[in-house]
């Protein structure tokens, strides 16, 4: 109880404020920061670190990386993301730049839409006074934002054909074109809350936090694709975006 009133706390909290120096709002946003991932750490979300931005750019030493500051930094991050509390909190203070992502079809899956579906689909929901899990918005007001509704995972089945690796829709760091609804199951990842993206996009962040229990998944799905079938017919035109977050 005291985790999650400290983590709704810290929810209301403003982003900045007049009292203190700047190493005060320094210090006071890097506890935040740890915060909020310990909070999805104790959900049982595994983590593992991720690049960070740099400029328009990528802290990585891939040239032209195709999603700046939205990837892991190891290859094996499906076997480094963990739930250990002393391993998360031991990372965000040796890599305080760093951005973080949670390995999906373990612990939980991820249903990604556009930010503007999304919107549509969240007021939907929550008129129809269905139980909605955590949240989060990347990149709010513009073209590519992405909103992820976070769900119940249906694991690795006894019987493999029942399911599929998200690999076999996209790997993580192509550029094929989505603008419509993504299932981020075994194989995929995304961007925790507090993350930043490159320029002066806006950093990830939650709208319903991670304490809330995960539905099942099917209880969002008929909603979510009925809201981003509305919102591909209004954009003909619609961007090419960068997998899994936007470019």
């Amino acid at each position: 109880m005291e985790r999650k009133s400290r983590f709704s706390q810290w929810l209301r909290r403003p982003k900045s404020g007049s009292d203190g120096d700047e190493t005060d709002t320094g210090s006071a946003a890097a506890r935040g920061r740890e915060d909020l991932l310990l909070a999805a750490a104790d959900a049982g979300f595994p983590i593992a670190p991720a690049a960070h931005p740099s400029g328009y750019g990528c802290s990585c030493e891939r040239i032209g990386c195709p999603t700046p500051g939205r990837h892991p930094v190891s290859f094996g991050w499906q076997t480094v993301a963990t739930t250990d509390r002393d391993k998360v909190a031991a990372w965000v203070r040796t890599l305080p730049q760093a951005n973080f992502i949670t390995s999906t079809g373990i612990a939980h899956d991820v249903l990604d839409v556009p930010a503007e579906a999304g919107r549509t689909a969240l007021e939907r929901l929550e008129a129809a006074s269905v139980e909605l899990g955590p949240v989060s918005l990347s990149g709010a007001g513009i073209g590519d934002g992405r909103m992820l509704f976070y769900t119940a995972t249906r694991g690795t089945p006894d019987d493999e054909d029942e399911w599929w690796p998200c690999e076999l829709d996209c790997h993580p760091e192509t550029m094929d074109e989505h603008p419509g609804l993504r299932w981020h199951c075994r194989g995929s990842y995304v961007l925790l809350p507090p993350s930043r993206l490159p320029g002066d996009r806006p950093a990830v962040s939650w709208l319903r936090g991670p304490e809330r229990p995960l539905p099942d998944p099917l209880t969002l799905l008929e909603t979510l694709t009925d809201a981003c079938a509305e919102f591909i017919g209004r954009t003909p035109d619609h961007e090419t975006t960068a997998w899994p977050i936007g470019r």
